[in-house]
């Protein structure tokens, strides 16, 4: 397997373990609020990762430091407009909005380069928003606010993931990543004490929820995410993150009973055929480059 190809399977496993947060953000809603969640789950990361990577930690200078606080903003806003979201939608809607992330992504991208995406990636955009419009319209034409913020979350992390992949070229990813962590933590805290009343989690399963957010969904993901950024392009982690929603429905009605409709299953098969035909494209490239290294070196 490429390099590439490695860091796209990684990057699979991020994937999995976000599409379970949306179930550990509904959990943790029932006893936290919004930034009180937010701060828990960015602290718990930032020791964690902090503790691990105490020696890289050392690695930091001002550039590290600045981007470091762009992305803990975005990560903060992303989180928190997610939170807020899932008050008034489903687990699974959440999900499958926020994947609007594959759309953003390669039109942001191929707008920085000033050229059109690849004819599979514009099959692969055209499936996934199919997908979303099904699953998220009602009848009335409408969405509900929770709906809305969710999609501003999707922007907000869009714009995240094309930072994500520029500003890990020039820095050490991993304490890039982890203070990063630490900024979100930051905003987070200032938020929960300006805005609600600083509070612990108060049972078994709202610990499960911020302990899961926290230490995998959040210290794990985000490092890993930050250092397979650096070998693979920002249009195919977006695709790659088209996985998302099927994970957030699969734990849903798994651990949570939400109802598998079919307007989950024909929206999850739309996004998903958009993925694999994005992978394709991806596999198909790579044999052709491996194949002309090979004549290069027979010629």
């Amino acid at each position: 397997m490429s390099l590439q190809g490695k860091a796209n399977t990684l990057m699979v496993i991020v994937t999995m373990f976000w599409g379970v947060s949306y179930t550990f953000m509904r959990m943790g809603l029932e006893s936290l609020e919004t930034f009180n969640i937010v701060a828990w789950r960015c602290s718990i990361a930032f020791i964690v990762a902090g503790l691990i990577f105490y020696k890289r930690m050392k690695n930091i200078n001002k550039q590290t430091l600045t981007y470091a606080g762009i992305q803990g903003f975005l990560l903060f806003s992303v989180f928190s407009l997610s939170l807020f979201g899932l008050e008034t939608t489903s687990v699974s809607n959440a999900g499958f909005i926020l994947s609007l992330t594959v759309v953003i992504v390669p039109i942001f991208s191929s707008l920085l380069e000033r050229k059109l995406p690849s004819g599979a990636v514009s099959i692969a955009v055209i499936c996934t928003m199919a997908g979303i419009t099904f699953l998220t319209l009602k009848e009335s034409l409408s969405f509900q606010i929770g709906d809305i913020l969710v999609a501003v979350a999707a922007f907000a992390y869009s714009i995240y993931l094309i930072l994500n992949s520029k500003f890990t070229k020039s820095v050490d990813s991993i304490a890039y990543g982890v203070y990063q962590l630490g900024f979100a933590a930051l905003f987070g805290i200032i938020c929960m004490v300006a805005f609600e009343t600083p509070a612990m989690p108060s049972s078994p399963k709202s610990w499960i929820a911020i302990l899961g957010l926290g230490l995998i969904c959040t210290a794990f993901c985000f490092i890993a995410q930050s250092v397979v950024q650096q070998y693979t392009s920002p249009t195919h982690t977006g695709l790659i993150f088209s996985l998302e929603p099927i994970f957030a429905a699969l734990f849903a009605i798994l651990f949570i009973a939400e109802p598998f409709t079919l307007k989950l299953f024909v929206g999850g098969a739309l996004i998903l055929a958009g993925n694999l035909v994005a992978q394709w494209e991806q596999l198909h490239q790579t044999r052709f480059l491996r194949k002309s290294k090979t004549h290069e070196k027979t010629a």
